[in-house]
């Protein structure tokens, strides 16, 4: 089992934004105002879907592949996304 995750999250108008986390569902509830600590920038942006996750060993190797997809273009970020297993108890 995996330490680190990379995510992304697909906003009601389709934006998606990206991180990493030890827990993305706990993550996803922190976003989506279930919990405390969620993004500034995703607030009012609901509903929130977790669309993406890969496993990382440690927060280094997570963060460099953060940083790898936030350079990517939103078509890019798709097709990564169209690419992985369909995601269960996300939504």
């Amino acid at each position: 089992m995996s330490d680190w995750y990379l995510y992304l999250i697909r906003t009601a108008q389709g934006q998606l934004y990206t991180g990493i986390s030890t827990d993305p569902v706990r993550r996803l509830r922190q976003h989506r105002g279930e919990l405390a600590g969620g993004a500034k920038s995703l607030r009012g942006k609901g509903p929130l879907t977790l669309v993406y996750q890969q496993p990382h060993p440690c927060r280094a190797s997570a963060s460099k592949a953060e940083y790898q997809v936030k350079q990517l273009s939103k078509a890019a970020k798709e097709q990564l996304i169209s690419r992985s297993a369909p995601l269960t108890n996300s939504e």
